[in-house]
């Protein structure tokens, strides 16, 4: 009888049709199907940025998925509450889940699972965020990986499913009453900033699709050695596509593995970085709190300062020094950021401006639409000195010397940033269209004075670190 009945497809981060192990069993098992998005406490806590980057996905995915004959409900409130009531409602037998290895989400997860289970109802969650579980990929010790390289050298060989073909037609469930993505007002946080961000966005699954393609035919080739170069489309800006699961990492995977064989130069490196996001849920799966608390225990008493005004500089696009203006510029247009240009201006942040690692990671986790909790946790520690496979604590980036070698003829600077430039593109423009009105920014004004002198912000930091040596 409960073969009959409908299963409740529980939507997350993971807005598409192929490659989606979870949509592929519902097709096949012929049962009726019915999907719900759920906007409960874990998705409700998003940045602004992110939010409204949820609610572009769902308003693409949702009807698409209605469009092969499956009704989609919205609701609002604690997770477990309301898969129960819609379960009820929609007389489901099952509800199924992609899994999300967020901690948070982990203890939601595991809570429902076990709950939904006690009441007679199927509990199934499926593979898709990464492609190597955390659990099965183990040292020779029988632990996790806490360094990169062995990480790699561990995965590059283990097989990958190929990608599942996208659904064509599922069997419909009732349709019930819900509310409208309206309702939710997911992007009510970004105010004047949404119009700008979304020229920038590419939603949905055809757009990750195009991206990919574009990389494959020309970028990938020279990827190892111009994929740091700020001003240049060397990279394949998936991680935006890749963050809401509108397209799967085994795809990306593949396509890569195909450039490999066909001897695209840069194939493998690009697998190397869709690895290193790997090694971060990794490592989130394994030390729950890497974005709470430092890695390396001995650094909780550096002399780190909390939230300050030069921070709020920083945030602000504003500290004087024109390469770190202009990436946390992008951030502020894009709501993403080259990765050349992250590691510099956290950098900047960590060390120039001896701030808390945590306070920048906060402000990328509310502006970024690509926003990856494990992506973001390692990267902000690796740059600080206080992470994982860290690069040398004592290395700080200069970013003078970083747009010589990365912007030397300042394409990325002046695209960026609009103050003392008569002929401003768009781009730089539109910094001030997005920004709070209460900031008091005009393009006509000059940049500010740097808050910190180069060399000194240096010296401060390496002076620091002597001391924790001692210490």
């Amino acid at each position: 009888m409960s073969d009959a009945k409908p299963i409740l497809l529980w939507l997350r981060r993971d807005l598409r049709l192929a490659d989606h192990p979870m949509l592929t069993a519902a097709e096949t098992s012929g049962r009726p199907v019915l999907a719900l998005f759920i906007l409960d406490d874990l998705a409700a806590r998003y940045g602004a940025a992110p939010r409204w980057r949820l609610g572009e996905a769902l308003a693409d995915f949702l009807p698409r998925l209605e469009a092969l004959g499956c009704p989609v409900v919205i609701r609002r409130g604690p997770a477990l509450e309301t898969l129960r009531a819609v379960a009820k409602e929609a007389g489901a037998a099952a509800v199924w889940w992609s899994r999300d290895l967020d901690p948070a989400a982990i203890k939601r997860d595991t809570e429902i699972k076990s709950a939904l289970k006690a009441e007679g109802i199927e509990a199934r969650s499926f593979a898709g965020q990464v492609m190597f579980p955390p659990w099965e990929v183990q040292t020779g010790q029988g632990g996790p990986y806490r360094v990169y390289t062995p990480f790699w050298k561990a995965v590059r060989g283990l097989p990958v499913a190929p990608p599942l073909a996208a659904v064509k037609s599922l069997r419909p469930g009732p349709a019930l009453r819900g509310e409208t993505l309206e309702d939710l007002a997911l992007g009510r946080d970004m105010r004047r900033g949404a119009a700008v961000v979304a020229k920038h966005a590419r939603v949905g699954e055809a757009a990750a699709q195009a991206r990919l393609t574009r990389f494959l035919e020309g970028p990938i080739e020279d990827y190892k050695i111009r994929r740091d170069f700020m001003g240049e489309a060397a990279t394949s800006e998936l991680s935006e596509n890749l963050a809401w699961g509108e397209i799967s990492p085994g795809q990306i995977w593949h396509a890569g593995q195909r450039a490999l064989h066909e001897g695209a130069a840069g194939a493998e490196h690009f697998l190397k970085e869709l690895v290193w996001r790997e090694f971060a849920w990794h490592l989130m799966f394994h030390f729950p709190n890497l974005a709470q608390e430092n890695w390396r225990s001995e650094w909780n008493a550096f002399p780190w300062r909390g939230d300050n005004d030069d921070a709020e500089r920083w945030r602000r696009g504003m500290t004087g020094e024109p390469l770190v203006d202009a990436a946390m510029r992008e951030l502020y247009v894009t709501g993403r950021m080259h990765n050349r240009a992250r590691m510099i201006a956290a950098s900047y942040l960590t060390k120039h401006l001896m701030t808390d690692w945590r306070v920048g990671l906060k402000w990328f986790e509310d502006c970024l639409i690509d926003h990856d909790p494990a992506a973001n946790a390692m990267g902000w520690q690796w740059v600080a000195g206080c992470g994982p496979d860290a690069a040398p604590y004592f290395r700080v980036f200069n970013p003078a010397s970083q747009a010589e070698k990365f912007d030397k003829d300042g394409a990325y600077r002046r695209r960026w940033i609009a103050e003392g430039n008569r002929h401003a593109p768009d781009t730089a423009r539109d910094f001030f269209a997005a920004v709070p009105k209460s900031w008091g920014l005009t393009p006509g004004a000059r940049l500010p004075d740097p808050v910190v002198d180069l060399a000194e912000g240096r010296a401060r930091a390496l002076d620091a670190y002597a001391a924790r040596e001692k210490n």
